[in-house]
């Protein structure tokens, strides 16, 4: 199955919902970045989040922003995407190892720890908006849940998930997020309720073979949900040689001359996509010229 989200509305536009199955863009992330398996886990529930975050942006060349730091062994997790859905990310430490948790599961609470989710929207304005709340179980759906209603004031439930096989590789990864209008009714906020506790985990979903619109089925059952949208969703990192020789640029021209004096060649690491950019001493003086 490709990886794609689903937007969808129902009971009258009372209620928007994202669904999104996301098993091939984790899988890259988890190869680029030889994650361990609840590092996987852990970034994967937040790259499942910001696609489809990205994808509520109204531009397609806006951005989006969610950076956790925490206190737990992962030290931290840095994920951006834009409107057209494409997300990159990386863990701190993505080689961490943890026992499961108590329930049996990978202990993404553990290795997140306690801390801070902020999310950033660059929509081309002067300054971005910033929204930060406190990490409230380092699970990820939960802490996003919270921020969305402590600092959008939007009453949300968000589901996130990601499924090993037990060569480590990524069985399946997906996730959903449903959000009440203000003018929501009682009665549709009850019946929401009633389909989300009956509903099993996202990866039993689609494990079982449910696509993102059979998901948002069973969560909005009885609220005539209609589909509104359809969008390819993919791990791509957009860096370049070029992005990269203006970022030096930006560094100034003393820090550049230093770099020439030592006489040795730089090498640039991307964080997000692992590619490594090399500049000789005559390339430096160059980019120097253009400062």
């Amino acid at each position: 199955m490709e990886d794609y989200i689903v937007r969808a509305t129902a009971a009258d536009a009372q209620v928007r919902a994202f669904a999104a199955t996301t098993q091939k863009l984790v899988e890259t992330a988890r190869r680029i970045h030889h994650t361990s398996p609840v590092a996987t886990a852990a970034l994967g529930r937040l790259l499942t989040a910001g696609s489809m975050m990205g994808s509520m942006l109204k531009n397609e060349t806006d951005l989006l922003t969610l950076k956790i730091d925490g206190d737990g062994p992962i030290g931290g997790l840095m994920v951006t995407a834009d409107g057209r859905a494409d997300v990159k990310g990386y863990a701190v430490h993505p080689d961490v190892m943890l026992p499961p948790s108590a329930a049996g599961k990978l202990d993404v609470g553990g290795a997140v720890g306690r801390g801070t989710l902020r999310v950033i929207r660059d929509m081309g304005l002067k300054e971005p908006y910033v929204g930060q709340t406190s990490l409230q179980s380092g699970e990820i759906a939960e802490d996003l849940t919270w921020y969305f209603a402590s600092s959008e004031q939007v009453p949300s439930t968000v589901g996130l998930g990601v499924l090993m096989n037990r060569e480590n590789t990524v069985r399946r990864a997906g996730g959903f997020i449903i959000q009440l209008m203000p003018f929501a009714e009682q009665e549709v906020i009850g019946r929401l309720e009633e389909n989300i506790e009956a509903i099993r985990s996202v990866t039993s979903m689609l494990d079982e073979g449910d696509t993102p619109e059979q998901i948002l089925q069973r969560l909005l059952a009885g609220l005539g949900p209609q589909v509104t949208d359809r969008i390819t969703a993919r791990y791509h990192c957009g860096c370049s040689r070029r992005r990269v020789e203006r970022a030096i640029i930006s560094i100034g021209k003393k820090e550049i001359t230093d770099m020439i004096r030592e006489g040795k060649p730089i090498t640039v690491d991307c964080h997000f996509c692992d590619q490594q950019y090399v500049f000789t001493v005559d390339e430096l003086s160059e980019i120097l010229k253009k400062c």
